[in-house]
């Protein structure tokens, strides 16, 4: 055997190293959730996340593996979401990146409670924080003995009988602070509980060092009282940031765990929400929430929508209806058909959108991050420069000198920086998702309060995208019944539009029920055929041609053929939209492919006095374009596939969560709710997000310019600059807070614009878009 080992056996032991890497990443696959490209996306808990310092040192070391294509680190959710190479992902590899760097991380899947971990974290904080509050208040009482006169051996023995309390309540309660610390240096960085166990545990040892050579003066009550206030803004901090993820945190107490599948036989199958695929039938009893997307195939029931449009008034729901996973249903069982997985819902798609308005690097975010990375180290240059200037001003006194270090050390933390933006954008998200407004990227936010005009579509934005059926008052009730039962069978616009409009019970007996792309839906009833659809199809089975009447149709074979005009509803509070963002100085205009007479109807009803109609998708994203070179910053609204490369290039864009599914894709912004005043309270939000940001900017550098300077001039006890470090974060949380108060400034349902506008449309059954 030669000096350098057994080839053989290290060849056998890196092949056991990659198979066991190999079946941890099988084992972790169950995490993954792919892409439409291809890509893996895998969300990690990392609660060893503590500031902006922390978040740069994470993204830089993932980005610079060649199978990572994006990190985010969320650090109100302490989270890292990363999208790895379809073809490559290997997430045993990443998690043994993360634990090198000293930052032990483990992979989420939906449905995962996310404050399970953060309430273990806020106990474990309660409970140090009751132990130190308890040894502070007896430490106290002894301290105040001493200082009425206490001397000699008394003296001596209660700064003994302090230290026998001191000790191990630092040892308990400072874990929070001295866990976290050894782990930064054990990795070669710093971050922010460095300075703070620094300070402490010199506090502690200059107390010690006292009570056994005699000392007079002993500071076991401020090592103690000091950590104590450090706990309590830890504690705050942490309770204040759960407030401010609560959006999130809500929407995963929704996600159901499982579903109740029907197999072919009848029998019911419980199976776990992962496992639920396209096309399987489940059976949602009332008071459950629906686990994924889909279709009632059968049952009605009243569902609680107020996830998805913000109304908290239930909707009825039978045979045809759609429904989103997340939603409550309340009186009867259904029975749904799923439209997709539970990581493609909507509940997981507004999930990953919250999650991501705290990720977005702004120009905001990118200042934060570069100042906390730089914090750290010139924390401790400081607190070395207190100590060697107040050893040459004293002669040598180090016992001075450090007690100003040590109030330096606690007194410059880059908490307050590090929250000063993501705080803000979370909390915006949370409150658009109150308003029934999702937001994708938290720069987002920022890009919207520059504004200086809105572009809107007409199909689908000013207007709602489901069109009005106006029923013939010469419709017989047989004819209305049996069309009302063909529509139902039908998921397209104007079926939905027929459906809706028409109140008599739907006919019983239909058969052969066939949709025909591009022509309509028809069956046989009573061994005659019915159909619903374009005028020229409706016409084969009747003796009158409907060819230049357009719209859509209805006829039972040899009866009187029925045209239904179809009209396009404004947006509820469309034209105050437009009016608030006139007054607020912003430019509004149309830009729609739909023919000019339609659209300049609809610009005179919501008063946009500029309007282009007959665009193409080339023609919008030309003059977006334009716009942008001109130095404008247009925000687009629009619905359509046709509008998602405008939507792609505006300078920010909105979509309604009717749009297409590329459409929502483009978009920074998608509103759930009906009103269009979302653009305004979204606009609003980003203005007082903006200022907020500023503001915590502000209080951040106010505080350390004052702050500092007093504690290197030894104007600061260690006491009180724990009282101050943990204040400043504490007062940058709570002004953050103050966005949760904006209220919409368009009451709910008071518009000028409710009822439909007159212009009349054709509607092209295969499309749902006018002609």
């Amino acid at each position: 055997m030669g000096c350098c080992g057994n080839p053989d056996a290290e060849s056998i032991s890196r092949k056991a190293e990659k198979k066991s890497a190999s079946m941890r990443d099988h084992e972790l696959s169950h995490f993954a959730h792919r892409r439409d490209d291809g890509d893996v996306q895998y969300v990690f808990s990392v609660p060893g996340i503590k500031c902006g310092r922390c978040m740069g040192e994470i993204e830089r070391a993932l980005t610079e593996r060649p199978d990572v294509r994006e990190a985010r680190v969320n650090l109100t959710l302490k989270r890292v979401t990363l999208v790895l190479d379809g073809g490559h992902d290997s997430p045993t590899a990443i998690l043994d990146s993360l634990n090198d760097l000293g930052y032990p991380a483990t992979p989420l899947e939906l449905g995962n409670e996310i404050a399970s971990a953060e309430d273990v974290e806020a106990s474990r904080l309660l409970r140090a924080l009751a132990v130190a509050g308890f040894a502070a208040g007896n430490i106290m009482l002894l301290s105040v003995s001493v200082w009425s006169g206490a001397d000699g051996t008394t003296r001596d023995l209660f700064h003994l009988i302090s230290a026998l309390i001191a000790i191990p309540t630092v040892f308990y309660s400072g874990q929070v602070f001295f866990l976290s610390a050894f782990n930064a240096l054990a990795h070669g960085r710093l971050n922010m509980d460095v300075p703070i166990s620094l300070a402490v545990i010199l506090a502690l040892a200059m107390s010690v060092f006292e009570t056994l050579t005699g000392g007079a003066e002993v500071y076991f009550d401020a090592a103690v009282t000091l950590l104590f206030f450090l706990l309590i803004g830890r504690y705050l901090d942490t309770r204040m940031r759960d407030k401010a993820r609560s959006a999130v945190i809500g929407l995963s107490r929704m996600a159901v765990k499982g579903a109740n599948r029907i197999k072919p036989d009848g029998t019911l199958e419980y199976l776990p929400v992962d496992e639920v695929s396209a096309g399987m039938l489940l059976r949602v009893a009332p008071g459950e929430r629906l686990p994924v997307d889909g279709v009632i195939r059968s049952g009605s029931s009243d569902l609680d929508r107020s996830l998805v449009t913000g109304e908290n008034v239930p909707i009825q729901v039978s045979a045809g209806s759609e429904a989103e996973a997340g939603t409550l249903n309340l009186t009867g069982s259904i029975d749904l058909e799923a439209a997709r997985s539970a990581q493609d819902s909507f509940l997981s798609e507004v999930m990953r959108m919250l999650e991501a308005a705290e990720r977005g690097r702004g120009r905001y975010v990118r200042i934060a991050d570069q100042m906390a990375r730089i914090y750290a180290p010139a924390v401790h240059a400081l607190s070395a420069l207190a100590f060697i200037g107040w050893m040459f001003v004293t002669g040598g006194d180090w016992y001075t000198s450090l007690y100003i270090a040590i109030s330096v050390l606690i007194i410059t933390c880059p908490c307050a920086l590090g929250l000063a933006v993501p705080v803000v954008h979370v909390i915006g998200a949370a409150r658009l998702f109150e308003e029934g407004i999702l937001v994708k990227d938290g720069s987002a936010l920022e890009r919207l309060a520059g504004i200086d005009r809105v572009v809107f579509d007409k199909t689908g934005t000013l207007t709602t995208s489901e069109p009005e059926a106006i029923i013939n008052d010469s419709l017989g009730k047989t004819e209305q019944s049996v069309s009302r039962a063909l529509a139902q069978h039908s998921l397209h616009p104007a079926a939905r539009a027929v459906a809706a409009a028409i109140h008599v019970q739907p006919a019983d007996g239909l058969s052969a029920v066939r949709e025909v792309p591009g022509h309509g839906i028809g069956a046989i009833w009573k061994n005659k055929r019915v159909r619903l659809g374009r005028a020229e199809w409706v016409s084969e089975i009747t003796s009158r041609d409907l060819a230049d009447k357009g719209g859509t149709a209805f006829a039972i074979e040899g009866k009187r053929p029925t045209v239904f005009a179809m009209r396009e509803t404004v947006r509820p509070n469309a034209g105050e939209t437009v009016k608030q963002l006139k007054k607020a100085g912003i430019s509004t205009e149309i830009l729609s492919g739909d023919e000019r007479s339609a659209v300049t109807r609809l610009a005179h009803e919501v008063s946009i006095p500029a309007f282009q109609a007959g665009c193409r998708p080339d023609d919008k994203l030309a003059y977006l374009e334009a716009i942008s070179a001109a130095g404008g910053k247009a925000m687009m609204v629009g619905d359509g596939l046709n509008d998602a490369p405008s939507l792609a290039a505006a300078h920010v864009s909105m979509a309604p969560a009717s749009a297409s599914d590329v459409g929502r894709m483009a978009a920074d912004f998608v509103f759930t709710r009906p009103e269009l005043d979302a653009v305004t309270f979204a606009h609003a939000i980003a203005i007082k997000a903006g200022r907020l940001v500023k503001q915590n900017f502000a209080l951040a550098i106010l505080y350390n310019c004052i702050a500092v300077p007093l504690a290197i001039t030894g104007f600061v006890t260690p006491l009180f600059a724990a009282i101050a470090m943990s204040a400043s974060s504490i007062v940058v949380v709570a002004n953050s807070l103050r966005l949760l108060r904006l209220k919409p400034e368009i009451a709910a349902g008071k518009t000028s614009n409710e009822n439909a506008f007159s212009g009349i449309s054709k509607f092209e059954p295969s499309s749902g878009r006018p002609v």
